[in-house]
C-alpha cells in the first residue's frame, strides 16, 4: 500500500515550516541529543538535519564543519523517503553514495544510520543521524537507541514550536521574536537586505490595570495586537515582548518606510475602540531602527530601537521616534 504521505512534498515542506526552526542558532535541547549519539554509539559526528525544497540544513552538528549542503548530496534526502531506519554500512559500496562528494571528500562519511524525524500528523521533515568515517554495522540496540532520540528531537521540536507563541495575543514570545531579527540580520550580513524593527507599549497601561482591573488589561493588550495582525503584511513579524511591549519586525523595510508604516499603526491604534464595558481607548508609542552593522545582534537592535521608544515616550506619547546614528563599535 502506498504511503501517500512520503509522497506529498508540498506538504511536507508546509510541515517543516511550521516549526520556524530553518537557519535558527544552535540550542542546547538539540546539541545534547547530537552529543548522546556520538557518546553512545561510539561515533565521530551526528545531526539532526532538516530537508528543505533544495537543501539540506542542520540544527546541530557535532563534529561536522558545514550547517548546509545541497539536497541532492544529502544521506537524509534518502532517510526521508522511507518509514524505517536507512542504514549504510559502507557508503563505497553502495551505489547510490559511492561517488558522492561527501563521502569522496570531507567529511569522507563511509557509514550512516538515519531515522526520520517524523512529526505528529505523519511527514518526515528530516532525520537523526549518526556518521561514521569507517565502515561498520549498526546493531539493533543502537538502533533501537537512535529511533529514541529521535523521538525527543521530534519533542523538542513540538515543545519550541509551542513555546514561541504567547498564549494570550497568539503573538511570538520573546524567544521566537529574537529568533527572527537573528535571521534578518543574518540576511543583511550576507546579502545586505533591509530590515527595520519597530518597538511600541501602550501608552499609560498600569493606569487601565488599576482603573477597570486585570481583565480589562488583558483585552486591551490582545486587541492591540489583534489589531497589528491585521494591519501588517503577510510577510511582517509581530511579537509580544513582555507585558505591554510589542514589536514588529518588516523585513526589506528602511527605516524612512518603517517609520510610515508605524505611524500609520499608531494612529490606527489611537483610532480603535477596544471592546470592554465600558469600551476602552487607548494609544502607543513607537521606537523605530533599521539594522545595520552596529545593530548587529538581537540586544543591540532591540536597544536601538529602545532608546527611540524612550524618545517618544519623553516627548509626549502618541507618537514615533526614529532611533539616533549608533556609535561606531571599539575594535
Amino acid at each position: 500500500m502506498t504511503d501517500a504521505k512520503l509522497n506529498d512534498e508540498p506538504a511536507r515542506l508546509a510541515a517543516l515550516q511550521r516549526y520556524d526552526i530553518l537557519d535558527t542558532a544552535a540550542e542546547p535541547g538539540f546539541d545534547r541529543i547530537t552529543d548522546l549519539v556520538r557518546s553512545i554509539l561510539g561515533v565521530p559526528m551526528s545531526a539532526v538535519s532538516l530537508i528543505d525544497a533544495n537543501r539540506q540544513w542542520l540544527k546541530s552538528r557535532p563534529g561536522l564543519d558545514v550547517d548546509e549542503t545541497p539536497r541532492d548530496i544529502a544521506f537524509c534526502d534518502h532517510a526521508i523517503r522511507q518509514r524505517a531506519p536507512l542504514v549504510i554500512d559502507d557508503a563505497r559500496e553502495d551505489a547510490r553514495f559511492r561517488d558522492n562528494p561527501l563521502v569522496t571528500g570531507d567529511p569522507n562519511i563511509r557509514s550512516y544510520a538515519g531515522i526520520p524525524l517524523e512529526t505528529p500528523d505523519g511527514y518526515n521533515v528530516g532525520s537523526l543521524c549518526a556518521l561514521d568515517t569507517v565502515p561498520r554495522q549498526f546493531d539493533p540496540a543502537q538502533i533501537a537507541i537512535l529511533q529514541n532520540l529521535a523521538a525527543l528531537v521530534v519533542e523538542q521540536m513540538e515543545l519550541r514550536r509551542i513555546a514561541d507563541r504567547d498564549h494570550l495575543t497568539g503573538a511570538l514570545t520573546r524567544r521566537g521574536f529574537t529568533t527572527e531579527l537573528n535571521r534578518s540580520i543574518a540576511l543583511f550580513q550576507r546579502h545586505q537586505r533591509p530590515a527595520s524593527l519597530l518597538l511600541f507599549d501602550i501608552d499609560h497601561f498600569k493606569r487601565i490595570n488599576d482603573t477597570h482591573g486585570h481583565p480589562a488589561g488583558d483585552r486591551v493588550i490582545r486587541g492591540v495586537a489583534q489589531l497589528c495582525a491585521t494591519l501588517q503584511r503577510p510577510s511582517d513579524t509581530l511579537g509580544r515582548l513582555g507585558g505591554e511591549e510589542f514589536g514588529i519586525l518588516l523585513p526589506e523595510t528602511t527605516e524612512a518606510d518603517a517609520a510610515k508604516a508605524a505611524q500609520r499603526f499608531c494612529e490606527a491604534i489611537a483610532a480603535a475602540e477596544i471592546a470592554n464595558d465600558p469600551p476602552l481607548r487607548v494609544t502607543v508609542s513607537f521606537g523605530v531602527a533599521e539594522v545595520g552593522e552596529e545593530r548587529d545582534t538581537p540586544d543591540d537592535w532591540l536597544a536601538a530601537a529602545d532608546a527611540a521608544l524612550y524618545d517618544a515616550k519623553r516627548s509626549g506619547r502618541n507618537r514615533i521616534a526614529v532611533a539616533l546614528p549608533n556609535r561606531p563599535k571599539a575594535a
